[in-house]
């Protein structure tokens, strides 16, 4: 198998909302929201007094409002955000150079061979969570595992400011144990698709055949195959750079009428732009995809001058988008994409061996 890698995986808490909290006291203690209160407003980040009502990120301005009355709406100040996470990345250097950013908030460590020589992953992480609340006054939450899949989802177990360490002698009994729409990699339809056929943990996805999982998911079968099994073998990668941001949709049944995939494309222009602020790039390409039912795949792009900086000018064209064309079968999947971004570069590696 092969030298045992320790992985980091740190997670700020409600990140957008408690920057705003840190720097407005009298938000402090109250459900804030970070996005557009508009009508067609999106949730990009709530606090954790306003997910105590049902408030989550990529939900819709108005059904938060709902869900929350009192909820206060923070307009984003992403300068701020790049500002913090700029002094988060600097501590995780002081660690290790095979650090990889997934967004603003979070980023997965390869602390296999750090450079302080610390005893174990588990001391390092609770030092590098000390070092962001002591210079920040934010916290975060960490996980700590043997590859990424794992350290990701332990990151998740004690939120907030809490933190999880999943060993190999125990990761098989933890995965067995995990709700599949809690694995990292399944999103809610997968997980709903799986609950239908009587998959509801990891024990159960690991009676399915690899055959089988391929067949019914395909290349993504094979990931669910492996990570049951507590397999991951993904590099953290310090040269990682974000490429696009998407969010698609593959229906129960076709959709063949034009109205019914406008509420679809603005259902899952909700879930985009809320990953889209929460990953702080800045594109200028907006692509919409589209699945016929005997699997025939088509795209169509719009590049703007600038970037797309506002929720509508963003479903402006991809509304645009999916009205140039004539559909000319019933469609099963449809999908939205940023691309062509302009955003900084992460920076080098170079690199004693440690304990969980």
């Amino acid at each position: 198998m092969g030298e045992i890698r320790k992985i980091i995986h740190v997670d700020m808490d409600a990140f957008y909302a408690s920057v705003e909290q840190l720097d407005n006291p009298g938000l402090r203690g109250k459900p804030v929201a970070v996005g557009g209160s508009r009508e067609r407003g999106v949730v990009a980040a709530a606090s954790y007094e306003a997910r105590r009502y049902g408030v989550r990120s990529a939900m819709s301005s108005k059904l938060a409002k709902l869900k929350c009355p009192g909820l206060i709406f923070v307009r984003p100040r992403f300068d701020r955000y790049k500002e913090i996470s700029q002094i988060i990345r600097s501590v995780f250097f002081e660690y290790t150079d095979l650090v990889e950013p997934l967004s603003l908030d979070e980023a997965f460590l390869d602390v296999t061979y750090a450079k302080k020589g610390k005893p174990s992953a588990t001391l390092i992480a609770k030092e590098i969570r000390h070092r962001i609340k002591k210079e920040t006054g934010l916290t975060a939450s960490a996980g700590v595992s043997f590859n990424k899949f794992l350290a990701k989802t332990a990151s998740d177990v004690n939120k907030p400011d809490g933190l999880f360490v999943i060993t190999p002698v125990q990761a098989q009994e933890f995965i067995d144990k995990l709700e599949v729409r809690r694995f990292f990699g399944i999103g809610k339809v997968t997980a709903e698709k799986l609950n239908k056929m009587g998959i509801w943990n990891g024990r159960d996805l690991k009676d399915i055949s690899r055959f089988e999982l391929i067949r019914l998911f395909g290349k993504a079968g094979n990931y669910y195959y492996e990570i049951c099994r507590g397999i991951d073998n993904r590099q953290v990668e310090p040269f990682h750079e974000r490429k696009s941001v998407g969010a698609e949709q593959t229906f129960l049944s076709d959709i063949y009428s034009i109205s019914e995939l406008e509420v679809e494309l603005l259902n899952i222009a909700d879930i985009l732009w809320a990953r889209y602020l929460r990953a702080g790039v800045k594109a200028k390409t907006l692509t919409l995809k589209f699945k016929y039912s005997d699997f025939e795949q088509h795209t169509r792009s719009k590049t703007i001058t600038g970037w797309f900086s506002t929720n509508e000018i963003f479903v402006s064209e991809a509304k645009e988008l999916l009205y140039s064309h004539n559909f000319a079968k019933g469609i099963r999947l449809l999908g939205l994409t940023f691309s062509n971004f302009a955003e900084e570069q992460i920076r080098q590696p170079v690199q004693l061996t440690i304990e969980f």
